[in-house]
């Protein structure tokens, strides 16, 4: 009982020793932990910290070479536009000094027309009065006066040179024609050798080509949907035959054939087929061609030099690109008319800045024509009135087919420019069938006048020539009879240029010897 008593006794004090020194124990190995960990985190928290130092500064590095590189370009663009300001201002100063020359040599000029001016007052001053004693002498001695004297010279002169008076003025009028004739052919001969522009363009179809055959079933599509989508969407008929590798566009209105030739293209690049790839490729087309006609406006403006039009007016002029007459390219032609119309103002000393821009926009209205009702005269006038164009140049349009008189020279010429690109050989073409009736219409035409024995038409349509019975038509109704035939021309037929309208007048004397 003892030995019992002695071992819970001694259990009790080592309990009583031992929990306080594993609680010591516990304690310093926290405490040791604690100390580990946060000299743990102040090691992570240094590398951190140093991690975040060196990202700083290679951002730092980064966007001080960013800068530097920036600052470069910065310093070669002020460079290069320091460059041409310089430039700039060293044509300005050529410019300057020119003007400046040109201003005293005109300074000069005039000092010098001053000086002949004086002169001549004094010239003109002393003959005047030796003609007044003269004159005041005479009538002492022929004891008429100025005005009595003056009317009996008249009088005999008028008596005596008549016919002498009528020669010449007939040998004057017949040298001023011929000068003038050849001036206006050699004229006329220089402008037509010196431009010259594409004339005729395709009017109906376009073919666009295929990578293969296996194309033609893609395009047309299960029961015709893919094809079908495109003619409608562009108005082209589609035509899918044996052609091979091949497929024809057919259509009167180049704007829409080339709108489905361009979508076409793209599909078969493309190679996804459907009625929803096909409508955003129109679409895709449609502002490409919108774009082609904007940059051939503004080559149809910088090729002539017409500067200040509207940019409708421009998009007008490159619409016309898509536009035929009678095969002939609308731009082209225009293009051609204002370069004519520029070069023979030039040559005799007309406004180069009117005509070139009268001859460019003279068929402005063609580009319309379609769209809206009237000529494509009227509709080009309302077109230029509504951009507010100069009257003169509206006045040349208004002019070129004869509907109003030409106010100015430079319309005159802008018709004559527009009869040279319309005649040239091979720039309008027509069908055989037209061409044949055409020339018919014309003989009818001639012989449908009274005294007319035969009519030929010739040079391709382009000349009447009528043989008149002399007994019926005189020399003096040579020339009425060749008006009216013109007018008639001119109110019932439609014809490219002009038509020269010849008659002639033939008397013959026939006798036998036998």
């Amino acid at each position: 009982m003892d030995n019992i008593l002695i071992i819970v006794i001694t259990f009790l004090i080592s309990a009583v020793i031992c929990i306080p020194l594993g609680m010591m124990l516990r304690k310093k190995t926290a405490e040791s932990k604690i100390q580990s960990a946060e000299s743990e985190a102040n090691r992570l928290l240094q590398n951190a910290k140093i991690e975040a130092e060196n990202q700083k500064k290679e951002e730092i590095f980064k966007v001080k070479e960013e800068m530097l590189k920036a600052r470069n370009e910065l310093d070669q663009e002020i460079k290069e536009r320091r460059g041409e300001v310089q430039l700039q201002e060293k044509r300005i100063i050529q410019k300057e000094e020119m003007l400046e020359k040109r201003s005293s040599m005109l300074e000069r000029h005039e000092k010098e027309l001053e000086q002949k001016n004086l002169a001549n007052e004094e010239q003109k001053a002393k003959l005047q009065e030796m003609i007044d004693k003269q004159t005041t002498e005479l009538q002492r001695i022929s004891g008429l006066s100025k005005e009595e004297a003056k009317k009996q010279l008249l009088a005999e002169l008028e008596k005596n040179l008549n016919d002498e008076r009528a020669a010449i003025i007939r040998d004057f009028e017949a040298r001023t024609k011929e000068e003038s004739d050849k001036k206006a052919r050699e004229l006329l001969s220089y402008a037509i050798q010196k431009c010259a522009a594409d004339h005729t363009s395709e009017t109906t179809v376009s073919v666009v080509s295929l990578p293969n055959d296996d194309m033609k079933g893609r395009i047309i599509g299960r029961e015709g949907r893919n094809i079908k989508a495109l003619e409608t969407l562009t108005g082209i008929d589609l035509i899918i035959d044996d052609t091979p590798e091949a497929v024809i566009l057919s259509g009167f209105d180049p704007l829409r054939r080339e709108v489905a030739k361009i979508a076409l293209e793209k599909l078969i690049e493309d190679g996804r087929i459907h009625p929803a790839k096909i409508e955003e490729m129109v679409e895709k087309a449609k502002e490409e061609v919108e774009a082609s006609i904007k940059a051939e406006g503004e080559r149809a403006v910088l090729e002539t030099g017409v500067n200040g039009l509207h940019p409708d007016i421009i998009k007008l002029l490159g619409k016309m690109k898509y536009r035929t007459s009678y095969g002939q390219n609308v731009l082209n032609h225009s293009i051609e008319v204002s370069n004519l119309a520029r070069i023979m103002a030039d040559e005799i000393g007309a406004d180069t800045k009117l005509a070139r821009r009268a001859g460019l926009l003279h068929d402005i209205g063609k580009a319309l024509d379609h769209d809206m009702e009237g000529t494509h005269v009227e509709i080009g006038v309302d077109i230029l009135k509504k951009y507010k164009e100069n009257d003169k140049v509206i006045n040349a349009v208004q002019a070129h087919h004869g509907d109003v008189e030409p106010q100015t020279i430079e319309a005159v010429l802008v018709q004559a420019a527009d009869a040279i690109s319309a005649s040239r050989p091979g720039a309008r073409r027509e069908t055989l069938e037209t061409y044949i009736k055409r020339l018919e219409e014309l003989e009818r035409i001639a012989d449908s006048f009274e005294g007319v024995d035969k009519s030929f038409a010739i040079q391709a349509g382009r000349e009447v020539r009528l043989i008149v019975k002399p007994d019926k038509i005189s020399d003096s109704e040579m020339t009425i009879l060749a008006r009216d035939v013109a007018k008639k021309v001119e109110d019932e037929m439609e014809y490219p240029g002009q038509i020269k309208v010849n008659v002639i007048r033939e008397t013959r004397a026939i006798e036998y010897a036998k």
